[in-house]
C-alpha cells in the first residue's frame, strides 16, 4: 500500500471517519496527521460550488462559472478533441474554485428518450459516449483535479431511481451499459466513480460484488476512488466490501460506527478498510497539489468565447429546403418565440450553472449581420395558451421574409430525477406555428431541448437548427450558424423516432414499481431502428452542412480502413466519417451494424483528404454469456463508412478469425432476438435470455413498508397519518404546478415522492439516524403512538451522545 506507513498512525476510529463525509460536500479531515478535506462539485458542463450554505444539501445558486454546452450537446461534435479542450477548460475553473473532484461527465445510454436526464448524457451508443467521457476526463484531470465519471450502472430513468431494480442480461449490460465506463476508466483513467442510486440485478450498484469487484477492480484494473451518489447508499459495510471507499454525504458519524463495530465484532476485516482509505488518500493527495500551483484565476471572456465555439461545432442542421439557410444578406427576419427573450441554455436539477456571461438572441442580431425588423414572444413558456401572443406574432411575421421561430423544451420538462411523459413539445408552441404557416411559409425552426422530440408538424418548416442546450454561448453560435459565418457540422449522437412509441424500450419504461426490465437486450437506439428496417425521423449521425461532402477508394486491411474525402461544395467545411461493423454471420443475434470508429475533418472547398480510421480491441468483439469473456467469431464481416448509421457511402469486406469460443445461444429459444425486431419480446423469452425467472416486478402491498421502500408507497401504508402525509404531498405537487411553482414542485417529486425512506437519514447529514427512522416506519405501518415515542427516545438518546462528545472535547 502507498500509504501503509501514514495508515498505521490512525485510529481505527480515524479511518472509519474518512469513509464518509464531513458535510454535504467535502470529506473528512484529520488535522493531526496532515490530511485535509476534498470538495466535490457537480459539474459535467461547469462548475456549481454553492454560494450560500456550502455545507447544506441543495440547489442554491452557484458561485459563477462558464456553462459549457452539455454533453448531450458536446456529443454532437463528434469531436474528441473538441470534448478534450472543454476538460481542460472545466479543469482550470474547478482549480479556481478549489474544487477537488468534478462530480461528471455522466455516460449513461439513452435507453429512452423520455429519460429526464438525457442532456446530461452523450449517447445512445456507448462507443461514442465512451470516447467522449475519456476525453473530457484527460481534459479536465490535466490540471492535476478529478473527473468522476458517472452514474455507474444501468441507471436509465429517474423515477424511483433510489430504489428500482434494473434487469439487464448480461451481454447487454456488457456491450450496451459498460462499454463507455470501460472506455472512460482504461482511456480516460479517470480517479474517481460515482455509483448509481438504483439496484442492478437485485442488488445496489455500490454494493454489487459482481459489477464493482469482478469487472471493475478485476478486469479493469480500476484502483481509484468510488463514490456513492449523495444519499445512495443502503448498507454500508456491504459497500465497503465492494470497494465503495467514500460515502456522500454526512451521515453525521452513523455509518463511521458501523464500520468500527464491523471490525470489532469480525464482520469486516481491518486490511479491507485500510485498502480503501489508501485509495482515497491517493485522491486527496494527488488532486490536493493542483493547489499549490500559482496565479489560480481563470480568463472569464477566454472561457466565454471557446463555450462559443463548442456550441458552434455542436449545432445540427436538420432540414434546409430550397437552401434557406444561410439567410442571405438584406433578408428581412421576424423574431419569434419566448427562447429567443431567454434563451434556454441548460438542463435542469443538480446540473444547473450560474453563469459568468450570458448571450441572449436579441442582444446578439446588430454584429451577425441578419436583419431582425422585431421579436414577439408567440407563447407562454411554459404552456399555457394565450391568443393574443399569436395574433401579434402573426402580424410581425406578414411583414417577414423569413420567419426565425425559437421553440422547444422549457426547464422543468428535461430535469435530474424527474422522467418527461411525453416526447412532444407543448401544445402552444405548435398552435403558434400552425397559425404562422398560414401567413409566412418561410418558416425557420431554432429548436432548444436536450433530447429527443417528436415532429409531427416538421413539414411546416422550411429549415430547422437544433442547437440542443448550447451553454451561455450558444444564442449567439446559433445566430453564427444562421448567417453563414459558421458552416453547420453537428450530427446527432441520438436517433429521432417518428413517434415515441416506435421506441425499442417503450413497452418496458419506466419502471413502474418494483424493477424495470430491459427486454429489448442490445436492441437500443440505431442498433434497433437499422436493424428491423424501422423508419425514422432523423437517424443516428444525421447533419447536414451548407458544403457536400464525397467519399471514394475505399480499402480495409487488418489494422483498419482508408478511403478518401472530398469537399465537392463550395465553402469550407468538417464533416463526421463514421466507421460501423456487421457481422454476416447469424449464428449470434447482432444488430445490423455497430458503430466502431469515427473522425471529424476540416476540409476546405474542392480539397481532397485520405481518411484512416484504425480498428481495435473492440471493433469485432461481443460478449459470450457462456465462456463468460470477450470473444471474437469467426466470420465475414461487412466494413461500412457513412455520413449516418443510413447513409453509407462505402462498403468492403474483411475476414475476421474467431477466438473458436462456443455459441452462446440456443437460437430456437430467442426468435425475437435474431430477428432484431425486440420491441415487445415476451417474459418466457427474456427468462430464456436471462437464465433464470423474471422477479415479480409490484410492490407486495401485504407486507409492512421497510428502508428502501419508497414514500410514494405510503399510499398502501396502515397507518393513516403515513396515508395523510401522501395525500398531502400530492396535493402540494398538483397545487405548486397550478400555481405556476413548476421547479418547486418537480422538487418534491424528486427529493420527497419518490425517495426511500433510509433517504430520509441519509440525505438529512444526522437529523434524522436509522434508529429515529425505526420509529418513523413504525407509525407509517399503523402504530402511530410506538412510533412517536420511539422517535422521541432515539432523538434524545441521539442529542445526548452529541452533548456527551462536545464535552470530551473541550
Amino acid at each position: 500500500m502507498k500509504y501503509k506507513k501514514l495508515i498505521e498512525q490512525m485510529t481505527l476510529e480515524e479511518k472509519a471517519s474518512l469513509m464518509s463525509g464531513k458535510d454535504f460536500w467535502q470529506t473528512q479531515d484529520i488535522e493531526r496527521l496532515g490530511i485535509n478535506s476534498m470538495f466535490l462539485a457537480d459539474g459535467p458542463h461547469g462548475i456549481r460550488k454553492q454560494a450560500v450554505a456550502a455545507d447544506k444539501l441543495g440547489l442554491n445558486e452557484g458561485i459563477p462559472a462558464t456553462c459549457y454546452p452539455t454533453a448531450a450537446t458536446v456529443a454532437n461534435s463528434w469531436n474528441a478533441e473538441l470534448g478534450e479542450k472543454v476538460g481542460e477548460y472545466l479543469g482550470e475553473e474547478a482549480i479556481a474554485q478549489k474544487v477537488n473532484v468534478l462530480l461528471g461527465p455522466g455516460v449513461n445510454m439513452k435507453r429512452n428518450p423520455l429519460c429526464g436526464r438525457n442532456f446530461e448524457y452523450f449517447s445512445e451508443d456507448p462507443y461514442l459516449a465512451g470516447k467522449m467521457a475519456a476525453a473530457y476526463i484527460r481534459g479536465i484531470q490535466s490540471h492535476g483535479v478529478s473527473a468522476c465519471v458517472k452514474h455507474f450502472a444501468a441507471n436509465n430513468q429517474e423515477e424511483r431511481r433510489m430504489s428500482i431494480d434494473a434487469i439487464v442480461d448480461e451481454r447487454t449490460l456488457r456491450e450496451i451499459y459498460l462499454t463507455a465506463f470501460e472506455i472512460a476508466v482504461k482511456e480516460g483513467k479517470t480517479k474517481a466513480i460515482m455509483t448509481s442510486y438504483n439496484k442492478l440485478n437485485g442488488t445496489y450498484t455500490n454494493e454489487n460484488m459482481h459489477l464493482m469487484r469482478d469487472i471493475l477492480r478485476g478486469e479493469w484494473n480500476y484502483n481509484g476512488v468510488v463514490v456513492t451518489d449523495w444519499g445512495g447508499s443502503n448498507d454500508r459495510i456491504a459497500g465497503l466490501l465492494a470497494g465503495n471507499e467514500l460515502e456522500m454525504p454526512t451521515t453525521a458519524g452513523e455509518t463511521d460506527e458501523e464500520i468500527v463495530q464491523a471490525i470489532k465484532s469480525g464482520g469486516l476485516k481491518e486490511e479491507v478498510l485500510d485498502e480503501c482509505v489508501n485509495r482515497l488518500l491517493d485522491l486527496i493527495f494527488t488532486t490536493e497539489e493542483a493547489y499549490k500551483k500559482p496565479n489560480m484565476e481563470f480568463n472569464i471572456e477566454r472561457h466565454h468565447r471557446v463555450s462559443q465555439k463548442v456550441a458552434e461545432e455542436s449545432i445540427v442542421l436538420l432540414k434546409n429546403d430550397g437552401n434557406i439557410l444561410p439567410l442571405p444578406f438584406g433578408k428581412k427576419v421576424a423574431v419569434i418565440g419566448d427562447f429567443a427573450k431567454d434563451a434556454r441554455y441548460q438542463g435542469a436539477g443538480s446540473s444547473i450553472v450560474n453563469p459568468t456571461i450570458l448571450d441572449h438572441t436579441l442582444d446578439c442580431f446588430e454584429e451577425s449581420g441578419i436583419l431582425s425588423i422585431g421579436f414577439e414572444s408567440g407563447f407562454e413558456r411554459y404552456g399555457k395558451r394565450n391568443k393574443d401572443k399569436i395574433e401579434k406574432a402573426c402580424t410581425l411575421a406578414r411583414k417577414a421574409d423569413v420567419v426565425l421561430l425559437y421553440i422547444g423544451l422549457d426547464e422543468v420538462t428535461e430535469a435530474d430525477g424527474l422522467d418527461r411523459h411525453s416526447m412532444k413539445i407543448p401544445d402552444n408552441q405548435i398552435e403558434l406555428l400552425d397559425a404562422l404557416y398560414e401567413v409566412n411559409q418561410n418558416i425557420v425552426a431554432i429548436l432548444s431541448c436536450g433530447s429527443a422530440v417528436e415532429m409531427p408538424w416538421i413539414n411546416k418548416v422550411k429549415g430547422l437548427v437544433h442547437g440542443y442546450l448550447g451553454g451561455q454561448a450558444g444564442a449567439r453560435a446559433i445566430l453564427r450558424v444562421l448567417s453563414g459565418d459558421v458552416n453547420p457540422s453537428g450530427k446527432l449522437a441520438e436517433t429521432y423516432p417518428l413517434r415515441y412509441e416506435d421506441t425499442p424500450s417503450y413497452h418496458n419504461f419506466p419502471g413502474e414499481e418494483v424493477s424495470v426490465e430491459y427486454r429489448e437486450s442490445i436492441f437500443i437506439g440505431y442498433r434497433y431502428y437499422d436493424t428491423s428496417n424501422i423508419d425514422v425521423l432523423f437517424p443516428f449521425g444525421y447533419g447536414l452542412s451548407y458544403t457536400s461532402f464525397e467519399y471514394s477508394d475505399i480499402d480495409v486491411s487488418k489494422t483498419g480502413v482508408t478511403f478518401k474525402l472530398t469537399n465537392a461544395g463550395t465553402v469550407a467545411g468538417m464533416e463526421v466519417a463514421q466507421l460501423y461493423v456487421g457481422c454476416k454471420s447469424k449464428d449470434i443475434f447482432r444488430p445490423k451494424k455497430e458503430l466502431k470508429g469515427f473522425t471529424k475533418v476540416f476540409i476546405n472547398a474542392g480539397e481532397t483528404k485520405k481518411i484512416t480510421i484504425p480498428f481495435d480491441d473492440k471493433t469485432f468483439r461481443y460478449f459470450n454469456v457462456k465462456t463468460n469473456q470477450w470473444e471474437i467469431e469467426e466470420a465475414e464481416y461487412e466494413i461500412m463508412i457513412g455520413a449516418s448509421s443510413v447513409d453509407i457511402r462505402l462498403e468492403d469486406t474483411i475476414f475476421v478469425e474467431g477466438t473458436g469460443a462456443p455459441p452462446p445461444y440456443d437460437k430456437n429459444k430467442l426468435p425475437t432476438y435474431y430477428s432484431g425486431r425486440a420491441n415487445n419480446v415476451s417474459v418466457e423469452e427474456f427468462e430464456n435470455l436471462l437464465g433464470y425467472k423474471v422477479p415479480v416486478s409490484k410492490w407486495d402491498r401485504s407486507i409492512p413498508l421497510g428502508y428502501n421502500d419508497t414514500i410514494e408507497q405510503c399510499q398502501y401504508a396502515k397507518g393513516s397519518t403515513a396515508r395523510l402525509a401522501y395525500h398531502l404531498i400530492v396535493f402540494a405537487h398538483w397545487f405548486l404546478r397550478k400555481i405556476g411553482k413548476r421547479s418547486t414542485a418537480n422538487l418534491i417529486m424528486m427529493s420527497i415522492y419518490h425517495m426511500p425512506f433510509r433517504g430520509i437519514a441519509r440525505m438529512t447529514g444526522g437529523v434524522v439516524n436509522m434508529p429515529m427512522l425505526d420509529g418513523i416506519l413504525m407509525i407509517v405501518n399503523g402504530h402511530f403512538f410506538k412510533g412517536l415515542y420511539h422517535v422521541l427516545k432515539e432523538r434524545s438518546k441521539k442529542n445526548k451522545g452529541i452533548k456527551e462528545k462536545k464535552q470530551m472535547g473541550t
